[in-house]
């Protein structure tokens, strides 16, 4: 009998990450959910989301993280009550909603449990055309994380970083995302709420105008839109 194949998959709660772990599962992978709780402003309501979409998903084993020290480093809209989450629009360069090297954390912790359970490939979901402008969702880092990830484990461990959405625009996302039958309902995207969204974060921004190109009503309820 085949060993099935194991793809771990980062899940925060939003759609981008929802939807790259409903393609891990298309693709023919069980799949281990990882969520980090790292003291972001929305944390109950991203770990509620994540708990449902991986019952959605029927994931065979579950991670929780929980991470304490990103509030200690600050730097981050996102971490730090002192630095207002912005509501002006998207704009140029690095927002200061960026988490000081986030994801490489996260993949980093992600290609041990890799590591652990012998998986194959370990899913994200990046986007870098239609993001923020973080830095650490550009797909040449990703790239560089998985040659660091193939360096730093035995020799025997072979983990694919795979990063379905990385040049999907959100428009495409929330489309695939229906095409896949995501409950987007169970996803939460704001920056600065956790029991309605706000609808002017740059992130429900970006939601926002993904449904709206898609043609279709986000399921959320939003305080504006």
């Amino acid at each position: 009998m085949s060993r099935p194949k194991i793809a771990i998959c980062i899940i925060s709660g939003g759609m981008d990450s929802a939807l790259s772990a409903a393609i891990a599962r298309e693709e023919g992978y069980q799949i281990v959910g990882v969520h980090f709780n790292y003291g972001q402003r929305t944390e109950k309501k991203e770990l509620e989301c994540y708990r449902k979409i991986s019952k959605d998903l029927e994931t065979v084993k579950n991670y929780e993280i929980d991470l304490d020290f990103f509030e200690q480093i600050g730097a981050s809209a996102l971490t730090d009550e002192s630095i207002e989450v912005p509501t002006g629009g998207i704009e140029e360069g690095v927002p200061v909603t960026y988490v000081p090297f986030r994801n490489g954390i996260f993949l980093s912790i992600a290609a041990a449990i890799a590591e652990k359970h012998g998986a194959e490939a370990l899913y994200i979901g990046v986007v870098e055309e239609d993001s923020s402008g973080y830095p650490d969702c550009r797909e040449s880092y990703i790239q560089a994380m998985e040659r660091a990830i193939d360096l730093g484990t035995r020799d025997e461990t072979r983990v694919k970083i795979k990063m379905p959405l990385v040049a999907m625009k959100k428009s495409q996302i929330v489309q695939k995302a229906l095409d896949l039958s995501v409950p987007l309902e169970h996803t939460w995207s704001c920056y600065q709420s956790e029991d309605e969204a706000c609808g002017v974060c740059d992130s429900c921004r970006l939601r926002l105008k993904g449904f709206e190109e898609a043609g279709v009503k986000d399921p959320i309820a939003y305080a504006e839109s």
